[in-house]
């Protein structure tokens, strides 16, 4: 049976390339583990770097971002405001550099980031999006490469601790096990996650994740056959190991595996960030 899982899903990254580094902001809580991860790319010989997700407005951690600079671009992992609340000061902050985001409400300066595979070059770094919906429908990851070192920044697709909530309407669940199943084509290349540690291995985290997540589809199938019909019914059968107080949490994922599975599903559920126990 598939319990909650609170710890890596696969081997922290020893090292990471000396062109990549980690502001995280002060907000640590139950969804956002350690707080959001800022991630600051900056190549060897380039005088600007690219900042990915600059999470809340803290001015305190957005003066400590806007120090890394010159910043040549900001790039959004995904919409939720752990992530985005400060890119629109951090942007005026840095006299008006471009936000790049899936998510027209989130850009700023330039287009929307709409095609799969598109580079998005400059700065001494190739950096290519990955389209990976699931987690929320603009969900997107990087792959960033310089002198022969790639990492995979994935957002809150994959975390650093235990794994994310697929919250329905605005996540679906076959988005992302098909984003899931991309990953896992990088073998061997860290992942850079938006929350908690890098990893290792993104390829070792996307299959871990494919694992639990059938696993507990199982065990949604199996709750309803035996009589759970409700999202509640079957967060008390299925989640019965996490902490009550992460139930409402753990119901909005239970809506998209009931979604997935052709079982209604209820009230919808506003987007929500990582979490540890789902």
């Amino acid at each position: 049976m598939s319990g909650h899982v609170t710890g890596a899903v696969a081997a922290l990254a020893d090292e990471l390339p000396r062109w990549v580094s980690l502001l995280r902001a002060p907000n640590p809580g139950p969804m956002t583990l350690d707080g959001t991860n800022t991630w600051v790319l900056r190549a060897p010989e380039a005088d600007h770097c690219v900042v990915v997700d600059p999470g809340p407005a803290d001015e305190g951690h957005l003066a400590r971002i806007a120090e890394q600079g010159p910043v040549g671009l900001i790039l959004i992992t995904h919409g939720h405001l752990d992530h985005t609340e400060g890119a629109a000061r951090l942007s005026e902050l840095l006299g008006g550099v471009h936000v790049l985001a899936v998510d027209p409400a989130h850009t700023i300066g330039g287009d929307p980031l709409t095609e799969p595979a598109e580079q998005l070059g400059g700065f001494g770094l190739e950096i290519r999006l990955l389209n990976t919906p699931g987690h929320t429908a603009d969900s997107v990851c990087f792959l960033v490469e310089h002198g022969g070192e790639r990492v995979v920044l994935t957002g809150d697709t994959i975390l650093g601790r235990g794994t994310t909530v697929v919250a329905h309407p605005d996540g679906h669940l076959g988005d992302y096990l098909r984003s899931l199943e991309l990953l896992s084509a990088y073998t061997g290349i860290p992942a850079l996650p938006g929350h908690g540690p890098a990893l290792a291995d993104c390829a070792a985290a996307a299959d871990f994740y494919l694992a639990h997540r059938h696993a507990r589809l199982d065990q949604v199938r199996a709750a309803v056959d035996a009589g759970a019909h409700t999202p509640a019914e079957v967060v008390g059968a299925v989640y019965a190991d996490v902490d009550r107080s992460l139930w409402w949490a753990a119901e909005w994922s239970v809506r998209a595996q009931l979604e997935y599975l052709g079982v209604g599903t209820g009230e919808s559920a506003p987007g929500v960030s990582g979490l540890e126990h789902t």
